[in-house]
């Protein structure tokens, strides 16, 4: 190899090295906290030097995963399911950071006529008017067990169940906007990125639920100062005001 070869090699490497102890994080998050979380990702990369690997799921799934002894080093659920996770002992108590908090809304296809959902009386028409209504298999997410609690205290389960479409996660408002389903029953946050789709508004208050996302080190982080470092980068006023936009409340 020439000297201007070798010099060129040496160059590249150093150019796509990573920074002396940059670490790779693996994180599992609830599909909720997508909006905000992915976001996040490639300026902290940047800053930091860490690379970040990503999984997105429902709550219910992820549970699993780690009852299995799947290796993660953050994971990011809903405060239920993060007490859970806590009382197994997969993850770290004293590093828990709230995301935030989000409601569940309603959403149709952009253009199509807004249903009146204001009051319990006006959201139950709705959905009985509803040709199909899209929501997370209950057995799998926070918002599509909530919802179908809500059905059953409406007194409408069993007339919803025929015209009823639901996904084991994702965005489930996409079906509207591909005319699969008139209505979406999802978290604020999960409807927003949604293109094609218009938030008709929050569920009525004594309906509603909102949940709390927080993020934390499991107790088998491979790099604790690195799951610190971007534990950080959530509270960050940057990321506050970021997950503001993105439907999210203040903690």
């Amino acid at each position: 190899m020439t000297k201007r070869l070798a010099l060129g090699a040496l160059c590249a490497a150093a150019l796509f090295a990573q920074p002396a102890g940059a670490a790779e994080l693996r994180i599992l998050s609830a599909g909720a906290a997508k909006s905000v979380v992915a976001d996040t990702i490639p300026d902290f990369e940047r800053k930091s030097g860490h690379k970040i690997v990503i999984d997105y799921s429902p709550v219910g799934p992820i549970l699993k995963r780690l009852a299995d002894g799947e290796q993660r080093d953050i994971v990011v659920l809903s405060a239920e399911a993060m007490s859970e996770a806590a009382a197994q002992g997969w993850v770290a108590t004293a590093t828990v950071t709230e995301v935030g908090r989000v409601g569940m809304g309603v959403a149709v296809k952009e253009g199509a006529p807004l249903p009146d959902i204001a009051t319990t009386a006006a959201f139950k028409k709705a959905l009985l008017a509803a040709k199909t209504v899209a929501y997370v298999d209950p057995t799998r997410g926070t918002s599509g067990r909530h919802f179908a609690a809500v059905m059953e205290k409406l007194g409408i389960a069993a007339e919803m169940k025929p015209k009823s479409k639901t996904l084991p996660g994702g965005f489930v408002a996409e079906l509207v906007a591909k005319g699969e389903a008139e209505i979406a029953v999802h978290q604020i946050t999960e409807i927003l990125p949604v293109k094609g789709v218009t938030l008709v508004g929050p569920l009525p208050p004594e309906l509603q639920k909102i949940t709390i996302y927080q993020a934390a080190a499991t107790t088998k982080a491979r790099d604790a100062e690195a799951a610190r470092a971007f534990l950080a980068n959530l509270r960050s006023a940057e990321v506050r005001a970021l997950a503001a936009k993105k439907g999210f409340t203040e903690p």
